[in-house]
């Protein structure tokens, strides 16, 4: 019985995955659903395709002063690829490539996968991607700044109005809220929930909206 018991515990320390030391993942939105909680209510969701990441190069304190990994995710055609960055690869296929700060990244190592089996349900998550672009947008709708008169007579409908005096001081201040280019900057949304992994299909469904449109790419970062 004793020799019984050592076995089982060999052979599942063998079975046990080991643990990666890594709380990023890059992913892609795909879009919004809708799903059904233990209770029976109607949850909101974003479905995000998480990883696979490949380790594409790994940096330590010795070589480069910190220590991170550089990850790959996606699929990059062949033909499209630049020679310097083939070489880079080393064979890896990835189109796009982000790094992450790690504590000790002699644990990983070139080619190495890191799947969306990192996340669980319940656990809380700040995702970080570009928003959507709005084009050239004016101060009503970029700043919710109001209208002027709309009486006959008023030249003051939608504009902008003053943007300072003429003397003193003489200038326009910066970060003025000014008319200009509105989203397509970079934006992060915290305390998402994740509601549902699907280790299969590398998909994380998370309780609430994702920056950018569908097929936009995320870095999910778990919190706590």
């Amino acid at each position: 019985m004793i020799e019984e018991k050592k076995q089982n515990k060999e052979k599942e320390n063998k079975e046990k995955k080991p643990v990666v030391n890594v709380n990023m993942l890059i992913g892609k939105k795909v879009g919004m659903t809708q799903l059904f909680d233990d209770t029976g209510n109607m949850v909101p969701v974003t479905v995000v395709e998480a990883g696979p990441c490949v380790v594409v190069q790994v940096k330590t304190q010795d070589n480069d002063g910190y220590g991170a990994i550089q990850v790959g995710f996606g699929k990059k055609k062949t033909n499209k690829i630049s020679k310097p960055l083939k070489g880079h690869l080393k064979e890896l296929n990835a189109s796009i490539l982000k790094e992450i700060r790690v504590e000790k990244p002699e644990e990983f190592k070139v080619g190495q996968e890191i799947k969306v089996d990192i996340f669980k349900s319940g656990d809380f998550v700040a995702i970080s991607g570009k928003g959507i672009g709005k084009g050239f947008a004016g101060n009503i709708k970029r700043h919710h700044h109001h209208r002027g008169l709309m009486s006959h007579g008023s030249k003051s409908h939608r504009i902008t109005g003053s943007i300072g005096a003429g003397t003193t001081p003489g200038k326009v201040y910066k970060g003025k809220a000014m008319p200009g280019k509105m989203g397509n900057k970079k934006v992060t949304v915290q305390g998402l929930k994740v509601f549902k992994i699907d280790l299969e299909k590398n998909l994380i469904l998370v309780r609430g909206s994702v920056p950018g449109k569908s097929g936009n790419i995320v870095m999910i970062e778990k919190k706590g």
